[in-house]
């Protein structure tokens, strides 16, 4: 996939809505064909003759004279359609009213910008009628409104004001924690769309959207490829904000692209999470970065799935071409890579194990005093895995790596202490894990046998 979103690209995605959001395409045919009696309405005095003539004219006209209609009176069309959306209790009329709203939007986006003049004109929030549908027990009506909310905020000309943009982005991303369910594609088509607006995107980052697509593309085996998909779509898009695809890098993201890519067979989810990838070692503007998920991905075999990739016959030659750029990019990182790079990528990641560069003492004499850059970064690190971690061999190489530090830093039995750090390995010396006892145990003898310098000042 190209490293920039061509056209193609963005009208595969609305092709695409007919399948991404299969359950509610196939309830709002039905919807359709439950006409509803505008009459009774009339008669039972909950509608006005204005909001008869108008609706019933429309509801049984052709696209042109739909348009007919609406060009003759533009405030009159939002007007009675957001009439009807706070009068109307009954679910089966609201759902037709929102659908026939959502068919008039996609046969001309440029109506969105109807709603916002009117809107505006009256000091109301355009998005009020339809936020409050969200709240709604109906799954239809509330899927429905969130689709007309994210075609109003992605075609409109202005773009969504910030309060209103998180409350919608946060409402999404919770849609996203619930259980799988049929309306799941949904919430994520709606997110695919919000998140093809870049200033949209920094808010979603904001309000901690990429930890929840991560967290659920973890159970990628429980949700589909489609939602699959989905989520990695969404992460493309992200990928393409140099500040964003950079905060990615705290999300440790990585490891479950790269399990889906090892188990997937589906090819537009493989050439997604290239794409994803491709960007990752590509738009960052900190050159660390880069650095750290290329070692990222070698340590998660990529590189291996690559050459595997790189031997089947793919309909994408754009697939074809991410492969060997992602490949050749990968062999040029490792290449420059020092021992010390490939530590710190190892101990950013949290995923510590007992590769070469921890067991061997010319690494720690060379390198100990490297761990106090940044502000004691990657000290602290390890600290926090000794207080957090419930896997006994992260535990078991973070308590070596402590006394390893301290052993061939003068200094570092001072600043373990202020850490914090002595305290949490002592703790280690009962764990039900013989290997963190034994890692443990070596520490703490480092810490109180070894003749330490004082620290000066």
């Amino acid at each position: 996939m190209a490293s920039q979103p061509r056209m193609g690209d963005i009208q595969d995605l609305e092709k695409g809505a007919r399948v991404a959001t299969n359950i509610l395409q196939q309830r709002a045919n039905d919807v359709r064909a439950n006409v509803v009696n505008w009459k009774s309405y009339l008669q039972g005095q909950m509608i006005s003759n204005e909001v008869f003539n108008f609706i019933s004219n429309f509801d049984n006209a052709k696209p042109e004279e739909r348009s007919n209609l609406i060009n003759a009176n533009p405030m009159q069309f939002v007007g009675i359609f957001r009439n009807l959306i706070d009068k109307i209790a009954k679910d089966q009329t609201l759902q037709y009213i929102l659908t026939m709203l959502d068919d008039s939007l996609q046969e001309d986006p440029s109506r969105v910008d109807i709603f916002k003049e009117y809107a505006k004109k009256r000091k109301e929030s355009v998005w009020q009628p339809f936020f409050h549908l969200l709240d709604r027990s109906d799954m239809f009506i509330v899927h429905q409104s969130s689709c007309i909310v994210a075609k109003i905020a992605c075609w409109s000309k202005e773009l969504m004001e910030k309060k209103s943009l998180q409350s919608y982005l946060i409402w999404l991303k919770e849609r996203l924690k619930e259980p799988v369910n049929e309306y799941h594609s949904t919430v994520a088509r709606c997110l695919q769309m919000m998140l093809r607006v870049d200033a949209y995107r920094v808010v979603f980052v904001d309000v901690d959207g990429i930890s929840v697509i991560t967290s659920v593309l973890l159970g990628h085996e429980k949700i589909g490829f489609q939602i699959v998909y989905q989520l990695c779509f969404c992460l493309w898009c992200l990928s393409f904000n140099s500040a964003l695809v950079e905060k990615m890098n705290k999300m440790n993201l990585i490891p479950v692209l790269a399990d889906i890519v090892s188990s997937t067979q589906r090819e537009k989810v493989t050439r997604i999470i290239l794409a994803v990838f491709r960007n990752m070692l590509e738009k960052p503007e900190d050159r660390t970065v880069i650095t750290e998920y290329a070692l990222s991905m070698v340590r998660c075999k990529v590189v291996k799935q690559l050459e595997l990739l790189e031997a089947r016959k793919w309909e994408d030659p754009d697939l074809e071409e991410d492969i060997k750029w992602i490949s050749t990019r990968l062999e040029s990182s490792v290449q420059d890579l020092s021992s010390f790079d490939e530590y710190v990528s190892e101990v950013r990641s949290g995923n510590l194990e007992w590769s070469p560069v921890h067991r061997t003492d010319r690494f720690w004499r060379e390198n100990a005093s490297r761990l106090n850059d940044k502000n004691y970064e990657l000290l602290k690190i390890l600290v926090r895995l000794l207080e957090t971690s419930r896997d006994p061999l992260v535990l078991a190489v973070a308590a070596h790596d402590i006394g390893e530090y301290v052993r061939h830093y003068p200094r570092g039995k001072h600043l373990i202490e202020q850490l914090g750090a002595k305290q949490l390995v002592m703790q280690y010396l009962t764990h039900t894990d013989p290997n963190v006892r034994y890692e443990a145990l070596l520490a703490v003898q480092k810490l109180m046998v070894h003749n330490w310098l004082k620290p000066t000042g």
